[in-house]
């Protein structure tokens, strides 16, 4: 209510906002969404005599490719008002997701990140604001297209929601130099992952010996990870900025661990006559013995990664900006393929996607409006939603005498302090 959802929403916002609460709360597909909406208060909420999977579907196809950036810019200027954000950052990443069926236009094969072969998938581009984590817009594109090319489209589209001179946060895989150029152009400093390659295995040879790396001078600690910072020049393509070389030796260990892990087993499965895993053929000879120059060659550069900034910042500010900012659009990722229900999409019609996708949104954005709410209590808005599942409210109806009466169940202190902290006019209605 406070950010006018409903109204912005337009003629099937009652609709809307009913799969939206349900992505929240307890997802349920379309076809099982009129017996889930009985035994809630939500007819009550939404003033929503009844619901059917019709009403539903009509209100999926009332959202479109052609309207649903102008929902988002409207939405977002709501929230930034209600908020008073400030608008300093975006943080942006690309997730994909998989379509039951191959009908949708939408659905292509590409590279899955979870390294599943033959699925059609679609990609989603999510931009988040850097110091709250709200849900600025997403994008939904084929499955074939490349994460460095949905960037493309991404800055072209910034400038509509009145963020500007910040700073664009983003990881390797979206890295290139255009898109690092052309956010420069539109004046936007940039902080992103680059993906390991030739000139920076050189670099690392070069400046980043382990025993005069790892120095207290050189050491910067982020939440719980370690990192040694080489710190030099670097051009990308026409853009002059800053490399970080860093190098975690927790991570070092852990990729060892599993690389040996890996290669004893296929020692195992070559010994009793079994294929071993794509890619371990590289660490046995012909006599499938160890190749022991394999593994060091393999070794040389674990631990390490790369960050290059177009701004000049101290390295302890660059790594905070770049994980910690970074992390909050992965958490986003995991709340909407977890929570919200993104995973996967039996819908095939491409307009249908496209909404599910933005209902998905949209229950993301609900969660990380009620983190804020609150943030004294230190928990998440999923143990929140879950602590207050217990509420109920108990409806009495005298039809002879025209007479209705509603009453909640008594809250418990912790069901108190999140309505309160949410809303104190909330809060006294559910006490009266």
């Amino acid at each position: 209510k406070e950010i006018n959802l409903e109204k912005t929403l337009g003629s099937y916002g009652r609709e809307i906002l009913s799969l939206v609460y349900a992505h929240c709360l307890d997802y349920k597909s379309i076809n099982k969404m009129e017996d889930w909406f009985s035994r809630t208060d939500l007819n009550f909420i939404l003033d929503l005599k009844d619901l059917t999977e019709s009403q539903l579907l009509k209100a999926l196809d009332s959202i479109n490719g052609d309207n649903i950036e102008e929902l988002q810019k409207n939405i977002f200027a709501e929230v930034k008002s209600n908020l008073n954000l400030k608008g300093s950052g975006v943080v942006y990443d690309v997730t994909n997701t998989y379509l039951y069926g191959k009908k949708c236009e939408l659905g292509k094969e590409g590279h899955d990140k979870q390294n599943i072969k033959g699925r059609p998938l679609i990609q989603i581009g999510l931009a988040v604001t850097k110091d709250e984590g709200i849900p600025i817009f997403h994008k939904t594109f084929s499955g074939n297209i490349s994460d460095s090319r949905t960037m493309h489209d991404i800055l072209t589209t910034i400038d509509d929601y009145e963020i500007k001179n910040g700073f664009l946060i983003y990881d390797r895989g979206i890295t290139s130099s255009k898109n690092v150029k052309e956010a420069k152009e539109k004046g936007w400093a940039t902080i992103c992952g680059l993906p390991s390659n030739d000139k920076l295995k050189v670099i690392t040879k070069q400046n980043c010996d382990k025993n005069s790396l790892i120095t207290i001078s050189n050491r910067v600690k982020i939440n719980k990870s370690v990192f040694y910072i080489f710190e030099s020049e670097y051009k990308l393509g026409e853009t002059d900025g800053t490399l970080l070389v860093c190098h975690n030796d927790q991570k070092e260990k852990d990729l060892r661990e599993s690389r040996y892990d890996e290669i004893l087993n296929a020692k195992e499965l070559l010994a009793s006559g079994h294929e071993i895993k794509e890619g371990l053929q590289v660490y046995f000879n012909k006599n499938k013995r160890i190749n022991k120059v394999a593994i060091a060659e393999a070794e040389e550069f674990d631990g390490f990664s790369y960050i290059f900034s177009t701004k000049k910042l101290p390295k302890e500010k660059v790594l905070e900006l770049y994980f910690q900012d970074k992390d909050i659009v992965e958490k986003a990722f995991q709340s909407l393929k977890g929570v919200v229900g993104l995973r996967p999409i039996r819908h095939w019609l491409y307009n249908r996607v496209t909404a599910h996708v933005f209902i998905c949104y949209l229950s993301y954005l609900m969660l990380t409006l009620l983190k804020l709410k609150i943030t004294k209590l230190k928990i998440s808005p999923v143990e929140a939603l879950q602590e207050l599942s217990t509420v109920y409210k108990v409806y009495l109806k005298d039809k002879k005498k025209n007479f209705e009466l509603s009453k909640t169940v008594v809250l418990n202190k912790k069901q108190e302090k999140i309505l309160n902290l949410i809303n104190k006019k909330l809060l006294k209605e559910c006490s009266g």
